[in-house]
């Protein structure tokens, strides 16, 4: 009788066992491509991973290419075994094998996140320019495409001649909701204060921006343009999910990092990067996102618990 009992404790055990691990989601495969920026790219993309992978949504991978200068034929990701691919880089062109691949992923759908300087690679490739909607730097000027910025609330471009690509002094500044319905704002507070970071602004190119998620204004006292920036969007690429984020600056360490510290950043990091992935987001706000009045740091990278 007592085998007959451990026998139907153990078959139920594994019954429930089974049960929890179909209810339980898959993991989302996330490739993080680094290797060569003129940022700290060296942090960032251990920044990135930690903040994926301590979220408990994410296994993510990292790629890294030879250093500037080096052999590409060694570099050949398959970038068709992930659901988002996260743009840490800023440097030379992949190959032509590689850069086809790529192309083809984001054109039956694939996920990307381009984040922060990745908007400054590849001025000189059409596609990626489309891909990355606005760029900066790296020679872009009015042939790239016109500015993008907010007027009056609503979009305006702007096409006269200039370079693409500055931003003032770092600072702390506020964050300004442009889509509270899309479901990587939704719930998300209308007005927040992002840590210190840099602000992208004059940046330019085809500017087929989908969906504007979160501008700020670009204060001329501290060196930047005086307009309202675009600087979280998704953008209108055929059928992929594409989030660009251009906040980030990465700091000298993991430890002094406070861009990629912010919580702010790292929930709308994780949030687009579940967007991109699967067209949705579980994930709720969390608690100790900052207010219009606070900024909010996560010096570990990990996610807060319980949430609103």
């Amino acid at each position: 009788m007592k085998v007959i009992k451990y026998l139907m404790q153990f078959l139920l055990v594994a019954v429930l066992s089974a049960i929890y691990a179909c209810n339980e989601p898959e993991p989302i495969r996330a490739l993080i491509v680094s290797g060569q920026n003129n940022h700290n790219w060296k942090v960032s993309h251990r920044a990135i991973k930690q903040i994926l992978d301590n979220s408990g949504m994410f296994i993510s991978d990292v790629v890294l290419t030879p250093p500037a200068g080096g052999d590409m034929s060694r570099f050949n990701p398959n970038f068709d075994d992930y659901d988002v691919v996260v743009l840490d880089y800023n440097g030379d062109r992949w190959g032509e094998k590689v850069d086809e691949a790529f192309l083809k992923y984001v054109q039956k759908g694939g996920g990307i996140i381009v984040y922060h300087a990745a908007d400054n690679a590849f001025a000189g490739w059409d596609e990626f320019n489309k891909i990355i909607a606005l760029g900066g730097w790296e020679g872009r000027d009015e042939k790239s495409g016109p500015y993008c910025y907010i007027k009056d609330g609503k979009m305006a471009l702007d096409s006269s001649p200039g370079r693409g690509g500055s931003h003032g002094r770092q600072r702390e500044y506020p964050m300004h909701c442009r889509n509270a319905e899309h479901p990587i704002t939704k719930e998300l507070p209308d007005n927040w204060l992002h840590a210190q970071d840099e602000m992208y602004d004059f940046m330019r190119g085809p500017a087929n921006i989908k969906d504007l998620l979160y501008s700020g204004m670009s204060d001329a006292a501290t060196g930047g343009s005086g307009r309202e920036e675009p600087l979280v969007f998704t953008v209108d690429y055929g059928k992929a999910r594409i989030f660009h984020i251009m906040l980030g600056h990465c700091g000298a360490s993991l430890e002094n990092n406070p861009a990629m510290q912010c919580a702010g950043f790292q929930t709308l990091l994780l949030r687009g990067a579940e967007w991109a992935a699967t067209g949705k987001v579980t994930q709720p706000v969390p608690n100790d996102f900052p207010t219009n009045a606070a900024v909010s740091l996560r010096k570990d990278y990990g996610r807060e618990i319980s949430s609103k």
